[in-house]
């Protein structure tokens, strides 16, 4: 193997709280507050959006927290970045299918720091300025923003300050997890009380949790559910398996696994009763909007999801009684949560990078450079921006069946033995065996396949071919295959630089 050049690699989480707290990061993210409640609109009928959280709670079970465990498991036994985890569990041919599931995360990374960039702004903006009163006012701060060279330069911030928490390895980003997530969560409690005490946000809590049975038999539901799952917990993204490799052997699997999960959907549902509650109280109850206009608001925001949380929420908090303090803890909140994820997202290529013998220091400019050039597009535009979302999000269903693939090709039955050698922690048994042997890859198989129909015949009819339409399956398909030719192209060279 290669000789280890920096010493970070040997880091270990200093504590248990350390590591749920890391872990939370991962999962807690724009994805729970500036996605969740968006995905949650489109997916909703005309009564409620109830069938869409079903789905999505279903997958968090039967997806997410066993794909969590299986990455915990792979991590934690083979010690290495993403691509040498799957050389050392399925042999150096498979380098590949390692360096496609590293890449998949570092691709969203390109479009995520963007997003985080739109919060700093934010943050910084309503901390500032007064909140804007009507939608024009508010479109024009949002116009006047992406038109100017801030998106760049709020994007350059959100690398350099993301890198800056991972330069020491894992013990700062311990630390910076300490204190972004007890602060976020407090942030989202505090705002769910104010948004609980509007007249009229109970009706939008109620739409949020109404069922309309009828839905369930809709792929469309089903597909949504999913890729928001694996999006908003991190499920499938390799950072577990980044991560885990400095757990400490004490550390269990299982129980840090469903904390994770459950925690995520939790702040998740928080993040939607806030939001569906708040829309609910100003545009029903003090605006008189009637409840398919109010749903039209929140399911048509605009490139990038940009209209509900950046155009429109603005809007609302300015005619709260204490909007304007709600307003920036709402967006420090959403900072905060962009951050914790965003650690992960970069220590994860920056391990990659450290397993083929380069410095760490040296890694992480690498990294940077990198994650700032290819965002540029996106910065720059929007609709690019929504493409890449929708591109790379569908492709953690392909992660998530490879990490499920290392798992079977590995022997279920033998990790299981792993894992329930382990004092203090829950076992698992062949449920969690059969999930990934059977459910996972045949979940994504039949899927994919769902949402590729869909794409072709809904989002992109009759240019399903196009692959400059940037919602067809052939965008879709050609960027998949053309990363996918390159790593397979140089398999070889991977597996020798990260290995020896």
């Amino acid at each position: 193997m290669n000789k280890q050049l920096d010493s970070s690699v040997n880091q270990r989480f200093s504590s248990r709280l350390g590591l749920i707290l890391s872990a939370m990061g991962i999962a807690v993210g724009t994805g729970n507050i500036w996605r969740f409640p968006r995905i949650a609109a489109q997916s909703g009928g005309d009564h409620g959006a109830g069938s869409f959280l079903i789905a999505w709670i279903i997958f968090l079970f039967l997806w997410s927290i066993p794909l969590i465990i299986a990455e915990y498991t792979l991590g934690k036994k083979h010690r290495s970045g993403v691509v040498g985890i799957f050389i050392k569990s399925l042999g150096r041919k498979f380098a590949w299918m390692g360096t496609f599931v590293a890449f998949v995360s570092t691709a969203i990374t390109f479009f995520y720091t963007v997003v985080v960039g739109w919060c700093i702004f934010y943050f910084v903006q309503t901390l500032t300025h007064p909140l804007p009163l009507t939608a024009e006012a508010a479109g024009e701060t949002w116009n006047a923003y992406q038109q100017s060279a801030w998106p760049f330069l709020t994007h350059v911030l959100a690398v350099g300050l993301g890198a800056l928490a991972i330069w020491k390895g894992i013990r700062s980003i311990e630390m910076v997890n300490k204190i972004l997530i007890p602060t976020l969560l407090l942030i989202v409690i505090i705002s769910v009380i104010r948004t609980l005490t509007l007249p009229g946000a109970l009706e939008g809590v109620a739409y949020l949790f109404r069922p309309e049975w009828g839905q369930l038999r809709d792929p469309k539901i089903w597909i949504a559910a999913l890729t928001q799952n694996a999006f908003d917990t991190g499920a499938g993204w390799g950072l577990f398996l980044t991560y885990a490799a400095y757990m400490k052997a004490e550390h269990g699997t299982v129980k840090n696994a469903f904390l994770t999960g459950i925690g995520n959907n939790t702040v998740s549902l928080l993040s939607g009763i806030m939001i569906f509650g708040t829309v609910f109280a100003v545009l029903r109850t003090e605006m008189g909007m009637t409840d398919p206009a109010v749903l039209e608001v929140m399911k048509t925001s605009g490139p990038a999801s940009t209209g509900l949380t950046f155009i429109w929420m603005p809007q609302l908090f300015a005619r709260m009684m204490f909007g304007s303090p709600l307003a920036v803890l709402f967006f420090l909140g959403l900072t905060f949560a962009g951050f914790s994820s965003l650690i992960a997202q970069l220590e994860l290529p920056t391990r990659v990078l450290i397993d083929t013998g380069i410095k760490r220091s040296n890694a992480i400019w690498i990294v940077v450079a990198v994650v700032y050039l290819l965002g540029i597009p996106s910065a720059r535009n929007l609709n690019l921006l929504s493409n890449q979302d929708f591109v790379w999000s569908a492709a953690l269903m392909i992660s998530g069946a490879f990490i499920a693939f290392a798992i079977i090709r590995e022997g279920a039955g033998k990790l299981i033995r792993d894992i329930n050698v382990t004092e203090n922690d829950w076992s698992v048994g062949t449920f969690w065996s059969i999930t990934i042997r059977l459910f996972i890859p045949l979940a994504a198989f039949i899927l994919l396949g769902w949402w590729l129909f869909f794409s072709a015949t809904v989002l992109a009819p009759g240019e399903w071919y196009n692959p400059l339409n940037p919602f067809s399956v052939m965008t879709c398909l050609a960027q998949w295959f053309l990363v996918t030719a390159m790593f397979v192209g140089f398999n070889r060279r991977v597996a020798r630089k990260t290995i020896g």
